[in-house]
């Protein structure tokens, strides 16, 4: 199944327009999808050059073994990590986690 999920910040509403027209905001800055990986490799290209001063991540069910991938645009102090073949994510040194 190739679910989508992408959460912006900060994004120009022009990028956020265009999101909407493949995805369904459900939240301010929180898309969801059913889309093909090749409509999702058009949305990320998109995302890359109009993302400006925001910060995107787009994540997608995957035959990992963790069942999912993500990738990330702009500066967020949550940092993707490989740990063994996993992806995960790490704070930025310096940045306290919400609690």
């Amino acid at each position: 199944m190739p679910f989508l999920v992408v959460v912006t910040e900060n994004v120009p509403p022009r990028l956020r327009g265009r999101l909407a027209i493949w995805l369904l905001e459900v939240r301010a800055g929180v898309y969801i999808g059913d889309v093909s990986r090749r409509t999702r490799e058009m949305l990320w290209e998109q995302l890359s050059e109009s993302h400006e001063d925001g910060n995107v991540v787009m994540a997608w069910a995957s035959s990992s073994e963790s069942g999912y991938d993500f990738q990330t645009l702009g500066q967020n102090r949550r940092e993707p990590v490989d740990y063994d073949g996993l992806r995960l994510v790490s704070f930025l040194p310096g940045a306290a986690p919400d609690l």
